[in-house]
């Protein structure tokens, strides 16, 4: 019986193709010298050098900490924090949840921002007020639980479809500082404002006046 070229070519694939292996798991756990791949959630069973079998589980913390050069917060562990260098001697630092509240540090190393509040609100506000927004500003602060002080500006602005709060916060020594944003809309607060209110509740900062 003669064989067509496409079953010919079809059994060399079926024949010479390697079998594949298993899927790949996120993580590597490590006990005692003994390895394992896991993925998060999931049960594994280690074999011990002594003999003895253990059950091991890896499960993901709610929230982690996030240090910069000067700072650190809290946050959700399934938020991720991204760093940008912007320009020499300032990095910003963004959180931002999946429905796009936000949380900005901008960390200076050569100079003190404190006064760059009003500018800086200014710019993350100039798009919705050009578009019909209203704006209004009043004078702010946030105390930290180490007792250092952030000065600034809550503000909102309002269109006809919805409602949005900014902060912008500073502190400043004599040749650093930050400056701290927060956006959050109305129609988000319930489920991003816990995320906000975190990361308040933990800011630390390292620079001393």
């Amino acid at each position: 019986m003669r064989h067509s070229a496409a079953m010919v070519i079809v059994s060399a694939v079926l024949f010479c193709t390697p079998a594949f292996s298993e899927d790949l798991k996120a993580y590597k756990l490590t006990v005692d010298g003994v390895s394992v791949d896991i993925d998060p959630g999931e049960d594994a069973t280690l074999a011990l050098p002594n003999g003895k079998q253990a059950r091991v589980k890896l499960e993901p913390n709610a929230f982690a900490t996030f240090s910069g050069g000067n700072f650190s917060f809290v946050h959700p562990s399934g938020v991720t924090v991204t760093k940008t260098n912007l320009s020499k001697g300032l990095d910003q630092h963004l959180m931002a949840s999946a429905v796009g509240s936000m949380v900005i540090v901008q960390e200076y190393s050569d100079m003190n921002p404190v006064m760059l509040n009003q500018l800086m609100l200014q710019e993350i506000t100039k798009e919705s007020v050009r578009a019909g927004g209203k704006l209004t500003q009043k004078a702010g602060s946030r105390k930290l639980a180490d007792g250092k002080v952030l000065n600034g500006l809550s503000a909102t602005v309002k269109t006809r479809i919805d409602r949005v709060a900014y902060e912008v916060m500073s502190y400043g020594t004599t040749d650093q500082g930050v400056i701290v944003i927060t956006s959050l809309d109305d129609d988000n607060a319930e489920a991003d404002q816990p995320m906000i209110d975190r990361f308040w509740q933990s800011l630390k900062l390292r620079m001393d006046e």
